[in-house]
This record gives structure tokens, C-alpha cells and sequence, in this order.
């Protein structure tokens, strides 16, 4: 009978995921991954055969899954204000009010394998669609809604950014608070 995991998958991956947000794909080193997970080197080889890229192949499938279920009531509710408002909740738990920096960013610093950089935005270009959807849907024309979406975006990760930098989270805290208004035409 073999030996149960030192750590669980689901644990591991956020270990994992934590460690690649933190350091991004070229800062992050096997060494560091096996540490914060408590595991030998070998261990998390066994677990992960394609070592460091399959790694970070996992995480931003992950932040896919994760964000998926973050941007639902934008694109599932019926009542799109509630739904962009219960988005702009979630972000907000999503990044630790602030606290965490953004994936996306950081796995596509220098040093990131071009297909890591193609899911990044992939992901990024998904979520910005969403809230181009949410926008569309809350009486913005079309052009106006993906200008809309792209706004958002830039301001949400320069908040992450700033936090990130400063240590001072309340851009990000004012920012994910105007998302509703951020997506919803003045005069629709």
C-alpha cells in the first residue's frame, strides 16, 4: 500500500500557487516550491513529472478555475448591477482586499516560457471580456463597453500594482468599490 501524501494536492497546489504569485515563473526556483510545500525535491518531481512549467501550468489553471466562479454573478445574474457588485466582492476576497498580488502579473515577468505567457493572457483577455459583457448588458454601446472592461482592468491591476509597491492597499479597496460604476453607463 503506498505511502498518503505529505500534503494533500488541493493544499499543495495553493502552496504552489502562493510561492509562483509571490516570486513569478523565473523567480521561483524548485528549491523554493519544495520548501514552502515541506517535500524533497523529488517528491514534488514525482508529483509534477514536467517539474517547474508543468507547475506553473497548474497554477494559472487554478487561477482559471478560481476566477471562473469570482466573475460568475457578472456574467450569470440577471440583475447585472448585483451580478458586477457581487464580482467586485469577490475580487476583493480573491486578492486579499488588495494584499495579493495578481498571477497574471507576475507569471508573465521575465523569463516566462511563451506558452505561460499565452494562458496569462488568455486569462486576462477572458476577464476582460466578462466585465465587456457585464458592461454591454448594463446599457454600454458595444465600443463603450470595452473601453468600459479595459479601464477596469487597468485599474484594478495598477491598484495590485501600487499595493504591491507601496504596501497600501486602499486604491485597490476604492477601486474594486467602483467597479459597478466603472461598467455601468451614466446615461444608458
Amino acid at each position: 500500500m503506498p505511502r498518503p501524501p505529505a500534503i494533500a494536492d488541493e493544499a499543495l497546489v495553493d502552496v504552489i500557487v502562493s510561492v509562483f504569485r509571490a516570486k513569478g515563473f523565473e523567480g521561483t526556483a524548485i528549491g523554493d516550491l519544495a520548501a514552502a510545500a515541506g517535500l524533497q525535491r523529488a517528491s514534488l518531481y514525482h508529483r509534477f513529472p514536467g517539474g517547474k512549467a508543468q507547475m506553473a501550468d497548474v497554477v494559472l489553471d487554478t487561477v482559471e478555475q478560481r476566477f471562473a466562479q469570482v466573475l460568475a454573478p457578472m456574467r450569470e445574474d440577471a440583475d447585472v448591477a448585483r451580478g458586477i457588485a457581487e464580482t467586485a466582492r469577490r475580487l476583493g476576497e480573491f486578492y486579499a482586499a488588495g494584499a495579493l498580488s495578481c498571477v497574471l502579473d507576475s507569471m508573465t515577468l521575465a523569463g516566462a516560457p511563451a506558452p505561460l505567457r499565452d494562458h496569462a493572457r488568455s486569462l486576462a483577455t477572458a476577464w476582460i471580456e466578462a466585465m465587456s459583457d457585464a458592461a454591454r448588458r448594463a446599457g454600454h454601446r458595444p465600443d463603450a463597453a470595452l473601453r468600459a472592461a479595459k479601464d477596469a482592468f487597468v485599474r484594478i491591476e495598477g491598484a495590485l500594482v501600487l499595493a504591491r509597491v507601496t504596501g497600501d492597499t486602499g486604491a485597490f479597496a476604492e477601486t474594486v468599490a467602483l467597479l459597478p460604476a466603472l461598467l455601468s453607463p451614466e446615461n444608458p
